[in-house]
């Protein structure tokens, strides 16, 4: 993967917060002012509607049936939207602006959580009944819009590289640290003969929100950053030309093969698990499910897992994970504000670890041997999170992502100069956020 060097370095910065949307609040919603605790509005109890992606582990479904069978009057029905992230912003999104209790507990990306803020689609929760003052600041720092606590943090994610630690290690070379690393490696595993077919590199680089978190990455591990530090855009930088370079040549020379144009975290884990790929980008969920010792998985046993690697040294990961909100159009919000409680608990957390490799919010299970012991990739996550960077903080985050996801995909498959795709995105943001 060829790399083209510029000049000028700029340090990452931390993602402003934009403007505040006005929107008319849901009846039983926060009312005018949208920073404002929203307690006394936390009424009413009965059944509730718990909305989010699909879980494969089956680990949420053991939470919700513990639930339901302690509450059977407060019965948690699961309404499960599409896998694709996009799909499952704009069906949440459509259930607010139309007003709907349908929706009761909304699982958010953590990148969504300012934008229903601000539109006041969901309410603001009393931080004194949350357990906030144990989880790692950096998944409350993402549930939290305009100083007020909107959500309460589910699990937490950080980018991991999983490597084929078995051809690694027949070729004689380290998992690597830096991009030109990977490619050496790459050279050098795909010339034994147990690689024939093999492909060196994916992350997710379809046209959807994994692919603004790829390219954000790569941003940030070149030392830059999508925005300043006071919100405006800033992608038509050396250190984005280098990161979206890095990406087009990889795909242009085969680094990444050509079918990962359409890899979401799904196609990259089944490409992975069945021994098609030396390196992988993806989230810790896939650990599990690729260390199965059932006969599922081709490489279990066969991997290890390491920081993402950067320009110059290990890369800097995206904050990934999910929040747990209240809909402001929702009935029975005291009810679903309990469930939150109880879904984001400790001892929840911890059950769900026996099922799933979602990482927890709380410090302590990293720190855990009993945990550590069976997903050993802890410790690793838990820097990437601590180092992490989010993602654009902003009330305008469906159009600004996917403007990003238009032009990078445009420059990775070579249909628009990276040169001129930044200059243009540039622009567009600019024009975005105001």
């Amino acid at each position: 993967m060829s790399q083209r060097r510029h000049g000028r370095s700029v340090a990452a910065a931390t993602l402003a917060i934009g403007s505040m949307i006005a929107l008319a609040a849901c009846a039983g919603g926060d009312g005018g002012d949208t920073a404002a605790p929203a307690e006394a509005e936390l009424t009413g109890r009965g059944p509730i509607t718990y909305v989010s992606s699909p879980d494969a582990s089956g680990a949420a479904k053991e939470t919700i049936d513990a639930w339901n069978a302690e509450h059977p009057d407060e019965q948690v029905e699961w309404i499960e939207l599409p896998l694709d992230a996009d799909q499952q912003r704009q069906q949440m999104v459509q259930n607010a602006q139309i007003e709907s209790d349908a929706y009761t507990v909304l699982n958010l990306d953590v990148v969504w959580t300012s934008e229903f803020a601000a539109n006041r689609w969901i309410t603001a929760l009393p931080e004194d009944n949350l357990p906030v003052d144990e989880m790692i600041p950096a998944t409350v720092d993402a549930a939290t819009y305009a100083d007020t606590l909107f959500a309460a943090p589910y699990y937490t994610d950080g980018a991991l590289l999983y490597s084929r630690s078995d051809l690694l290690q027949a070729a004689g070379v380290e998992a690597p640290e830096t991009w030109e690393e990977l490619q050496a490696a790459c050279d050098a595993v795909l010339a034994l003969p147990e690689a024939a077919g093999m492909s060196c590199y994916a992350g997710q680089l379809d046209r959807n929100e994994g692919l603004t978190v790829n390219f954000s990455e790569a941003v940030a591990s070149a030392g830059g950053s999508l925005f300043t530090a006071d919100g405006q855009p800033d992608v038509d930088t050396p250190e984005a030309l280098t990161a979206l370079e890095w990406l087009a040549d990889g795909y242009a020379d085969g680094t990444i093969p050509r079918d990962a144009i359409t890899f979401q975290e799904e196609q990259g884990r089944e490409a992975f698990q069945s021994g098609s790929l030396v390196f992988l980008r993806n989230w810790p969920y896939i650990y599990n499910a690729l260390n199965a010792a059932d006969g599922s998985s081709s490489v279990s046993g066969k991997f290890s897992v390491s920081p993402i690697p950067g320009l110059d040294g290990p890369g800097v990961s995206t904050l990934g994970g999910r929040n747990l909100a209240i809909s402001s159009c929702a009935e029975n919000k005291e009810t679903a504000l309990e469930f939150i409680r109880f879904f984001v608990s400790e001892e929840q957390e911890r059950a769900r670890l026996d099922l799933s490799s979602r990482a927890p919010v709380y410090s302590a299970l990293f720190e855990d041997a009993a945990v550590t012991e069976r997903l050993p990739y802890l410790p690793t996550l838990l820097t990437a999170v601590e180092t992490g960077q989010p993602r654009p903080k902003v009330v305008q985050y469906g159009a600004v992502t996917a403007a990003i996801q238009d032009a990078v995909y445009e420059a990775v498959t070579g249909d628009t100069d990276p040169e001129e795709a930044l200059a243009a995105l540039q622009t567009e943001l600019e024009g975005i956020v105001g």
